[in-house]
């Protein structure tokens, strides 16, 4: 056997290589959420109309297995709320405000898992 037979990877090893490269490159896009495009309109339009001017954010998150959107406010009023809204930018709960609310349809919101912010100011 010579030198440059041992050291050729065989076809099946390199074959198994690219599949686990493409299949890993293709999971990392699909576990990437996709921002829906009426979100950022929606950032726009909270930051013009509702946000405080400081520590304002927008966070995604998932709750009940759908990806949901918090509009915090920020801390430049007492009793501030924040808006939870769903992938078309629906309104689905609103969480604080003087009765602290902690709940959207029935369940408590600190079941949500974060995923990341969105937007800061």
């Amino acid at each position: 056997m010579t030198l440059s037979k041992s050291i050729k990877p065989s076809l099946p090893l390199l074959a198994i290589a690219v599949l686990v490269s493409v299949y890993s490159c293709k999971k990392d896009e699909e576990d990437t959420p996709v921002t829906p495009q009426c979100l950022e309109s929606a950032i726009v339009q909270f930051d013009l109309t509702k946000a405080c001017r400081f520590s304002a954010k927008v966070d995604r998150y998932t709750f009940q297995r759908k990806t949901v959107y918090a509009l915090v406010l920020g801390t430049c009023g007492a009793d501030q709320t924040t808006d939870i809204i769903d992938s078309e930018c629906n309104t689905i709960g609103t969480l604080g405000g003087i009765a602290g609310n902690n709940k959207i349809n029935g369940e408590d919101f600190s079941n949500a898992i974060f995923i990341e912010t969105l937007w800061e100011n």
